[in-house]
């Protein structure tokens, strides 16, 4: 299981210094992963990670070959001729090297925020994958279908079509994941939620699709401390929206948690990387940290993530 960092806002607010900071310390991992939010956008989040990683000769090559991901981007406030365009900018931007994770949205944000409809998401996503995929690799669409239309292209020299991830926990959703895309991403699913429900679910779709075994990406807050019971308190109270969104409540209740709190990977160091041999059990193939807690939590966190990293390295040369 490699293991990948989250940056950004989903850490708590952040300003572009902050962000910076956040991708120099994660050198070493496997991918550096935005969320579109409310504030800073993901991609340019990423643009900006990329460059920055790839500035000068002199930079770490550890850090100049990390991934970059979006988890994720809600499709229905773009247009697949936008999402398209902008995806293959950050391709050129960064020598292609980004994972384009997207999702329906939070039906509640989506239709309460934007005044979109949020209703058939995943017969929704398969007409918008259908226009996504030949877009992303290049090709001319004129497709006129039930929720889209879409006439043009967004081709740009030189950027390669970026693996697609779809944000999935419903069983129909999974499947369309497992027939259409790369993989998929979660945020705030545990590991009996992944071992018995997403892992079998998406790994059977794409093989009677034909596909390569899925990518499983999964996102948690993370954090190395003494005080189990309060970083688990204060995650809860950070994270309460999971509580009360039907999407997550599911998948919470396939592990009895009751929130945030219950999912997180808490503990001193030896704790977390027992839940993490756990997490890699259930079949995740990615591990997306999202660290939590004070600057030296946050710190002390990443060190544990680098070291072991580096002992998986040094176990599988």
């Amino acid at each position: 299981m490699r293991i990948g960092i989250m940056i950004g806002e989903v850490r708590g607010p952040a300003t572009a210094s902050d962000l910076a900071a956040q991708v120099t310390a994660a050198a070493g991992l496997a991918t550096i992963w935005s969320a579109q939010v409310s504030g800073w956008d993901a991609l340019t989040t990423l643009t900006l990670a990329g460059t920055q990683t790839a500035a000068s000769p002199s930079t770490d090559t550890r850090t100049a070959a990390i991934r970059l991901g979006t988890a994720v981007v809600p499709v229905r406030q773009r247009h697949p001729l936008t999402l398209a365009g902008q995806a293959l900018s950050v391709q050129a931007a960064t020598g292609n090297r980004l994972t384009l994770g997207i999702g329906a949205g939070i039906g509640a944000m989506v239709t309460g925020m934007y005044g979109l409809p949020a209703d058939r998401p995943v017969r929704y996503l398969r007409e918008y994958l259908s226009v996504l995929h030949p877009l992303l690799r290049g090709e001319s669409v004129e497709h006129r279908g039930e929720s889209l239309t879409a006439i043009g292209s967004a081709a740009i020299p030189g950027a390669e079509a970026p693996p697609v991830l779809l944000a999935a926990l419903g069983p129909k959703m999974l499947q369309l994941a497992g027939e259409a895309t790369d993989g998929t991403v979660t945020w705030m699913t545990g590991p009996r939620a992944l071992s018995t429900h997403v892992v079998p679910r998406i790994t059977a779709a794409a093989e009677a699709a034909g596909r390569a075994a899925p990518q499983v990406v999964a996102g948690l807050p993370i954090c190395v401390t003494h005080d189990e019971p309060g970083a688990r308190a204060q995650i809860a109270t950070r994270y309460a929206m999971a509580a009360q969104i039907p999407e997550y409540q599911a998948v919470l209740a396939l592990e009895n948690a009751t929130g945030a709190g219950d999912v997180a990977i808490v503990g001193d160091e030896a704790a977390i990387t027992r839940q993490l041999q756990r997490l890699e059990e259930s079949g995740v193939t990615e591990f997306m940290a999202t660290p939590f807690g004070t600057p030296a939590d946050q710190s002390r966190t990443t060190r544990l993530l680098h070291a072991l990293t580096d002992a998986a390295g040094r176990s599988h040369p």
